[in-house]
């Protein structure tokens, strides 16, 4: 449902893993379809995996915050977040589990921190501190998580040389842009570099 994502131009055509921050439809509403098309793994917190297994996941990965597991040459850790998390079953909300984030750790030992939906939090400096993130996905969207300015100071506690702006300019509500992060970035005085790539492109 998202109107910004390129599905009919770069289709899907193999999936490995999905790494579920948490349970809501813009997060995980393709996961039972894309993990049955694929049968590829997917890692979730113990809640939402069980629910994914229930719906005819095979291959899930249960875990929980600080926990860490060893996936196609990867290194997987779950870290904290503070946002909401529910499946949408149709006739309800159902709870999905506390929310979360990722850090990656790459083959060559480069690390990836994916926060997910979230706002900021002290914890953001525990991870730095662990596991000195080389780039920060981080939303910046405002109204449902954090906006450039609480990203600006995320950036501070995790000291990234790279950041890579998520969750905005999907639809109005979501006002934050890379280039209010640049700014407060700068007042800030973060020295980091904010990479946005345009839907679909890719960075190396």
């Amino acid at each position: 449902g998202n109107p910004m994502a390129p599905v009919g131009d770069t289709p899907i055509t193999h999936v490995d893993a999905m790494l579920i921050t948490h349970s809501h439809s813009d997060h995980a509403g393709d996961v039972v379809r894309l993990a049955r098309k694929f049968r590829c793994t997917v890692v979730a917190i113990f809640e939402a995996a069980g629910w994914f297994e229930k719906q005819g996941v095979e291959h899930c990965v249960s875990m929980n915050k600080g926990g860490t597991a060893q996936l196609h040459g990867l290194k997987v850790t779950m870290t904290n977040a503070t946002h909401s998390s529910s499946f949408d079953t149709g006739d309800g909300r159902q709870y999905g589990g506390d929310p979360a984030g990722f850090v990656v750790t790459l083959e060559n030992g480069a690390t990836i921190y994916f926060a997910g939906d979230t706002g900021p939090m002290m914890d953001m400096q525990i991870i730095g501190d662990l596991y000195r993130p080389d780039v920060s996905v981080l939303p910046i969207g405002d109204l449902y998580t954090m906006g450039p300015r609480e990203a600006a100071y995320a950036a501070r506690l995790l000291r990234s040389p790279y950041l890579v702006p998520c969750h905005y300019g999907t639809f109005p509500a979501l006002t934050g842009t890379p280039e209010a992060l640049r700014i407060e970035l700068a007042k800030a005085g973060v020295q980091a570099q904010v990479v946005a790539p345009k839907p679909g492109e890719s960075v190396r």
